[in-house]
């Protein structure tokens, strides 16, 4: 996608929807970034009564979203370099010796690249999962490498990391024990499903009352099926184990909107069958047409670098 295409989208959706302020530039390039209008990108902190949260990455070369409450700094997934999400963090005035909990949505490389060199962080992993990783901490098989601090959770189970509960909930992937995670300090609901092949009444329940949304929007259907993918990859990403077009995201957003939601990232856009434009028309089509067009921000989750700061 030319820069100029995206140069000129940000001014089209104002027009068509007057009540946002969307600005998605360069998405996939170097110089990408991705807002929501008013959103400062600042240096984290303890010390304040609410949440922040980013994503350092969002995409099939890698996923990591960083989250931090009045008394925790965690990562879902760890899908980059460790030097990329040492180099990321730091960027904000943290260190991942600050971090509390790396907690990870499924053993696949895209999330869990880095896991391996970060013996000093807790790394929490679904129950299912935990034979998968002690394997590699024996030395039975390459990828990733061991993890040092393994902690283990199930699956609708809640578990507390400080002032933070966390719900995770089995999610339809190509994974062991693939979940989506519901975050919450008490105060406010953040919802992230990154990886999901279809809506389930489990997946629409736990992100019910959410305030913000980091939701997969992966393919444009009619890109998917006319682009340089063969037939078997073609099927695995539109089945139920693989990944949410932009009709399917919409479709689960316009089914947890509620009063409360304000924020909604889309995440995991395919570069070769989507474009930011098809991605965010969609989630934006559903919000007009239940009159939330007005209250609830939409934006795109940078592929290769940091992206806005969402204080909710």
């Amino acid at each position: 996608m030319t820069a100029s295409v995206l140069t000129s989208f940000p001014v089209l959706m104002r027009a068509a929807f007057p009540r946002f302020f969307l600005v998605s530039y360069n998405y996939g390039s170097p110089g990408e970034t991705t807002r929501f209008s008013g959103f400062p990108h600042s240096r984290f902190s303890r010390g304040w009564n609410m949440m922040k949260f980013c994503t350092l990455a969002s995409g099939s070369s890698g996923n990591s979203l960083y989250l931090e409450s009045k008394y925790s700094k965690i990562l879902i997934d760890a899908g980059i370099s460790f030097r990329r999400i040492s180099r990321s963090l730091g960027s904000m005035g943290v260190a991942v010796s600050d971090l509390d909990a790396v907690v990870l949505s499924h053993e696949h490389e895209d999330h869990s690249r880095a896991v391996g060199k970060m013996s000093e962080v807790p790394v929490y992993v679904s129950g299912e999962t935990v034979g998968f990783w002690e394997r590699k901490r024996n030395g039975y098989s390459n990828g990733n490498g061991a993890i040092e601090k393994l902690r283990e959770f199930d699956s609708e189970e809640p578990f507390c990391i400080n002032d933070l509960t966390i719900t995770p909930f089995s999610v339809a992937h190509d994974a062991i024990d693939p979940v989506g995670f519901a975050v919450t300090d008490g105060r406010v609901k953040i919802g992230v499903v990154t990886d999901i092949g279809k809506s389930t009444a489990l997946v629409v329940e736990s992100l019910k009352g959410c305030d913000a949304l980091v939701l997969e929007s992966n393919h444009d259907r009619e890109m998917l099926f006319s682009g340089p993918y063969p037939p078997y990859l073609q099927q695995r990403i539109s089945g139920g184990h693989g990944h949410l077009s932009n009709d399917q995201s919409a479709s689960l957003l316009g089914d947890v909107l509620h009063d409360r939601l304000k924020y909604v990232l889309l995440a995991h856009l395919s570069t070769k069958n989507n474009t930011p434009e098809k991605a965010l028309g969609c989630s934006l089509g559903v919000l007009r047409r239940k009159g939330a067009d007005g209250r609830v921000a939409v934006a795109i989750a940078p592929r290769n670098t940091v992206g806005e700061v969402i204080t909710v």
